[in-house]
């Protein structure tokens, strides 16, 4: 057996130990408790390079650290005004025209004292004469002439009502309505059938006609019964042999698979034999449809 030789450490193999385990260590994040992180400060949160701070920006930092201009006042001056008007200048006065229409709407002298259900109503107004169709239209609307008008909740008795007494008429059409159970009879000795029969019902002489409909309805003179599902073989059956015909139809029919009758051109033309057969009575007789 050869002796095992020395065993070499490539240095990749101890590089990647060591920063798998320099990856493996938990990032250090500064929280409010830690000294380096002091917040209301004008320090920074992560210190700034030497490199990073004595750098000098170039041309193109320079012009997009630039603040971007605001053009709202200009798209203000020259923004199209309904009516070809310019707008006002800023804080200008406005016109006696707009003052006016700023007012507030002026309430009516009788509003400001204590309003009372009567309204003052013109002199006109009192003279007016109302012409045909405004007192045909001042007209409440009538009510149906069966309406009658919803009864007090509290209804008042009458005090002869209160008084009266009943009579034995009143007395009977006021007990209740007594209904005889039909679905369920009392018990009896169990030879005794279920439901009850009346002794008429027990001597009637049924008609001829309802001996005709009592008849229970008969089958078709050609009605076969269901065959049982198994039925003896005949010894005849058992001991008949087949004949060659018989053993040549009896034979599946050979048919060429479906994935080479894509390729066969003849596979669906009818024979010259078949087009020119006539076909046998019986056969004419089976293709008829069934008339029902």
């Amino acid at each position: 057996m050869a002796a095992a030789g020395p065993i070499r450490v490539s240095y990749s193999s101890v590089y990647t130990h060591t920063r798998i385990r320099v990856l493996a260590e938990p990032k250090q994040v500064a929280y409010e408790s830690s000294p380096r992180l002091e917040w209301g400060n004008q320090e920074t949160i992560w210190p700034l390079s030497w490199g990073a701070m004595t750098s000098r920006p170039s041309s193109r930092i320079t012009l997009l650290s630039k603040s971007k201009k605001d053009f709202c006042e200009h798209q203000r001056s020259y923004r199209s005004v309904i009516g070809g008007r310019p707008l006002l200048v800023k804080f200008a006065y406005p016109s006696e025209r707009l003052l006016k229409l700023a007012e507030p709407k002026k309430l009516h002298p009788a509003s400001l004292q204590q309003r009372s259900p009567e309204w003052p109503v013109s002199l006109s107004a009192l003279t007016y004469n109302a012409s045909p169709r405004i007192l045909e239209l001042a007209r409440p609307k009538l009510l149906h002439p069966e309406f009658i008008p919803p009864r007090e909740v509290p209804t008042q008795v009458p005090t002869p009502a209160t008084l009266a007494s009943a009579s034995s008429r009143l007395e009977r059409l006021a007990e209740p309505c007594v209904r005889q159970v039909t679905c369920c009879y009392k018990h009896s000795y169990p030879e005794s059938v279920i439901r009850p029969v009346s002794k008429s019902a027990q001597q009637a002489v049924a008609s001829p006609r309802t001996i005709e409909l009592a008849r229970p309805k008969k089958l078709h003179s050609k009605y076969a019964a269901p065959r049982d599902p198994q039925w003896p073989v005949s010894e005849a059956a058992k001991r008949a042999v087949a004949t060659p015909r018989i053993v040549e139809l009896a034979q599946p029919g050979k048919r060429p698979p479906m994935g080479l009758a894509q390729f066969n051109l003849d596979a669906f033309r009818v024979k010259e034999t078949a087009m020119k057969a006539t076909c046998s009575d019986r056969i004419r007789e089976l293709a008829r449809p069934v008339q029902r």
